[in-house]
C-alpha cells in the first residue's frame, strides 16, 4: 500500500487533484453487508486515490475499524486510512495497537483527539494523551506511518479561544510530524480558503490541505451533522431547504448540484484533492464525479 503523502505529492506532480472517501464502521451485518457488495463496488467506478475509516467516539469501533481497512486493502487494493483517537487509551495500549495495524499492512493514519463516550468534556487516560499533537509525535516516533491530522475552517467548537488559536493547534500538529491535513466538512468555500490562507501564508504550513466535502441528503439529516461538528449553513443554503422542506429526494438532488459546485470552485483554487464524507452511500458521490468529468 502507498504511503498518502506519496499519493499527493505524486497527484502534484502529475498536476490532478486526488480524491479520496470516508466510510463509517456499520453498525449491523447487513451494513457490512451493503458495504462491501454494494457501496464499495460502486465508488470503486470512480478510481479513488484512496478511503478512510472512522473510529467511534471513545475508541467503541476499533476492532471493527481495523477489520474494515485491512479487508478494504485486502480485497480490493485500495489505500485505505484508520482513524485513530486519544481517547480511553495509553501510550502503552497505543503502541501495542501501532504494532498490530504494522501487522496487518496497514501504514496510512489519521491522527485525532477524539470524541470521549457518551458526549461531555474531553479528559485523557491516566497514562495517555491530552493532545492530538502528542499523539503524532508519538506515531512519528514509533515507526514509518504517513500520519494526517483533522483541520476546522470554521474552528473547533472546544477551542474557546476562537479559530485562529485553533489553527494553531493545528500547526502544532503538523510540526510534531503529519503528512497532510483533511478539514471537516464546510459549506461556503470562503472558510476554506480563508483558513488554507491563514494556515499557508501567516504559518507557514506546507503540507496538502484537502477540504471535506459531503452532499446532502436531507435537511434533519445537515441539521444533525452542523451541528455536531459546528460547520455553519449561508443563508442562501438554509433558504433553498427551508423550500424544499421534507422532500428528501429534492434535497438530495440538490445536495448533489451544491456539492458539484462547490467542488468545481475548490478544485479551480488548485486544492490538492477533495475528501468525500460519503455517508456509507455511494450514489451522490459517483454523481458528483461524473459531473466533474472525473468518474465513468
Amino acid at each position: 500500500m502507498q504511503f498518502i503523502r506519496d499519493i499527493y505529492a505524486n497527484g502534484r506532480t502529475a498536476g490532478r487533484p486526488v480524491f479520496s472517501f470516508e466510510f463509517f464502521p456499520p453498525k449491523t451485518d447487513e451494513g457490512d453487508r451493503i458495504l462491501f457488495e454494494k457501496t464499495l463496488p460502486a465508488l470503486l467506478q470512480a478510481r479513488p486515490d484512496y478511503c478512510s475509516v472512522t473510529y467511534g467516539a471513545g475508541g467503541s469501533t476499533r476492532d471493527k475499524t481495523l477489520r474494515i481497512v485491512e479487508r478494504i486493502q485486502r480485497q480490493h487494493a485500495l489505500t485505505t486510512v484508520a482513524h485513530l483517537t486519544c481517547v480511553c487509551a495509553t501510550r502503552e495500549q497505543i503502541g501495542e495497537l501501532l504494532a498490530q495495524l504494522r501487522a496487518l499492512g496497514i501504514r496510512n493514519l489519521l491522527a485525532l483527539r477524539g470524541d470521549p463516550p457518551g458526549g461531555g468534556e474531553f479528559q485523557p487516560a491516566p497514562g495517555g494523551f491530552e493532545f492530538a499533537r502528542q499523539l503524532v509525535q508519538f506515531i512519528r516516533a514509533q515507526g514509518d506511518f504517513s500520519i494526517g491530522v483533522a483541520g476546522f475552517p470554521e474552528g473547533h467548537t472546544a477551542c474557546r479561544a476562537g479559530r485562529h488559536a485553533d489553527w494553531r493547534h493545528l500547526k502544532e500538529k503538523i510540526d510534531a510530524g503529519a503528512d497532510f491535513v483533511l478539514t471537516q466538512l464546510f459549506f461556503d468555500n470562503a472558510d476554506f480558503f480563508r483558513f488554507r490562507d491563514h494556515l499557508t501564508r501567516e504559518l507557514g504550513v506546507q503540507v496538502p490541505i484537502v477540504p471535506g466535502v459531503v452532499s446532502i441528503l436531507s435537511g434533519a439529516q445537515i441539521q444533525r451533522f452542523t451541528a455536531m461538528c459546528g460547520a455553519s449553513i449561508p443563508a442562501p443554503l438554509a433558504a433553498r431547504l427551508a423550500e424544499l422542506g421534507g422532500d428528501d429526494a429534492a434535497v438530495a438532488e440538490f445536495g448533489i448540484e451544491y456539492a458539484t459546485r462547490q467542488c468545481e470552485g475548490l478544485l479551480q483554487a488548485d486544492v490538492p484533492g477533495i475528501h468525500f464524507y460519503t455517508l456509507n452511500k455511494a450514489a451522490a458521490t459517483v454523481r458528483i464525479l461524473q459531473n466533474l468529468g472525473r468518474a465513468r
